[in-house]
């Protein structure tokens, strides 16, 4: 039973494994494409292809080719709601949110180039901004719901409302990162914007 039992488990492991890559080969396809054809020249058929998949298995991962290109950032902020809930118990609110951001920094190395496409393509694309706010509300719900499953901090800040300044200052920090004239990396302007949220306005 035991043995059979290590099995079920190990073939259940390798056919996520298997899901994760076919997933990241996707997306890898779909930013592939649209950096050379433009956005609107891409169609879903044509990133199956690329992905060396069929279509009906590309609608079992994907809703869209904008769903696609969008998944390395879904993976990341996935990750960042996970750091959120690793974070030490004494930790306030708003440290525990940068140590999470911190903690995805030093995990991925910093941003990569993927990331900088994915966010210039979504602020020039009004398609792909709409999924990318709309992943971003679900995102905030996510992480209000980590941090508030921390227990009650000592500072008293309302979970939803450290998570909403939170994300405004990290995307603040990521419009300008794609700026052309901006030099810094995202790591500095992130937390540039999140010391001057920290602060008191009155």
């Amino acid at each position: 039973m035991g043995k059979m039992l290590l099995i079920m488990g190990t073939t259940a492991g390798l056919r996520e494994r298997k899901k994760a890559e076919t997933r990241q080969a996707v997306h890898e396809a779909a930013l592939r494409l649209t950096v050379e054809r433009g956005l609107d020249n891409v169609t879903v058929e044509a990133i199956a292809d690329a992905a060396n998949i069929s279509r009906r298995t590309f609608s079992n991962y994907f809703d869209g080719k904008e769903d696609a290109l969008l998944y390395g950032d879904e993976r990341r902020l996935g990750t960042l709601v996970r750091r959120v809930r690793e974070q030490p118990p004494a930790h306030s609110t708003w440290r525990a949110l940068r140590g999470a951001l911190e903690s995805l920094y030093e995990e991925s190395g910093g941003p990569d180039r993927e990331w900088h496409l994915r966010a210039r393509l979504a602020m020039r694309h009004p398609s792909l901004l709409a999924r990318q706010l709309a992943a971003r509300v679900h995102l905030e719900s996510e992480l209000s719901r980590a941090v508030a499953g921390r227990g009650p901090g000592r500072d008293g800040v309302d979970p939803e409302l450290a998570t909403a300044a939170f994300l405004a200052a990290l995307r603040v920090a990521t419009q300008r990162w794609c700026a052309d004239h901006e030099s810094r990396t995202l790591l500095e302007l992130s937390s540039q914007a999140l010391d001057q949220m920290a602060r008191r306005f009155t």
